[in-house]
């Protein structure tokens, strides 16, 4: 039931019906509006702010530390290992379709593989700051993939282009890249981990993807 969810977000980011109810980034920009909130469920890109990069995943293992699949930078737009679906941690009152706010913890789950963005004090493999990996699956998932949502400025609720950190619950570290690039397990991609300073470098926009409407009663 979740695939077929998800294959039919895919179809309609592809091929928007104004009366789906649905809202892609494409749909958005085309209309002329802004600000579209940021739903747990919706599936979309992150693209780190300075070097435009899409948050990245594929079934491939890190050679090093902890040997999971491997998170990258990838700098392209068009490619399907880079969607991540926004959800809610267990035992939180979140659900389907609620706008998320700042300061929320989080997951998220990288669509194709199933698995969760995550971190722990394994070294990244070309830096050695914090790695940051894809483990789990739809039932197996802990602390290690929990992030704090903070929203740059005013906001109070995600919304799409809004500059945001990911900041990890266990190790402090916040969601990082840099011009530093894989020549052997994903060549020409971008190393992805943990730092815990505050810097430019840090900044996240949710890009292009598939968005939920918002329930009502969730963004009051």
């Amino acid at each position: 039931m979740a695939m077929g969810f998800f294959s039919l977000a895919l179809f309609l980011f592809l091929s928007v019906d104004s009366d789906s109810g649905y809202t892609s980034a494409s749909a958005a920009a085309a209309s002329g509006k802004e600000g579209v909130e940021i739903t747990y469920g919706s599936a979309m890109k992150l693209m780190h702010e300075k070097t435009k990069c899409r948050l990245h995943s594929h079934d491939v293992p890190y050679g090093s530390g902890s040997g999971q699949q491997s998170v990258t930078g990838f700098p392209g737009v068009v490619d399907s290992n880079s969607y991540w679906i926004v959800k809610p941690v267990p035992g939180t009152t979140a659900k389907q379709g609620d706008a998320v706010m700042s300061g929320a913890t989080i997951r998220l789950q990288h669509m194709k593989t199933r698995k969760w963005l995550h971190s722990h004090l394994h070294a990244s493999p070309i830096s050695g700051n914090l790695e940051v990996s894809c483990f789990g699956d739809d039932s197996n998932s802990d602390t290690g993939d929990h992030w704090k949502l903070i929203i740059e400025g005013s906001g109070k609720t995600w919304k799409q282009d809004q500059r945001v950190r990911l900041q990890h619950i266990d190790t402090s570290g916040y969601l990082h890249s840099h011009d530093k690039k894989y020549q052997r397990i994903a060549g020409g991609q971008q190393e992805v981990c943990g730092i815990r300073e505050k810097r430019a470098d840090n900044v996240w926009l949710a890009a292009e993807g598939v968005y939920l409407p918002v329930n009502e009663s969730s963004s009051k």
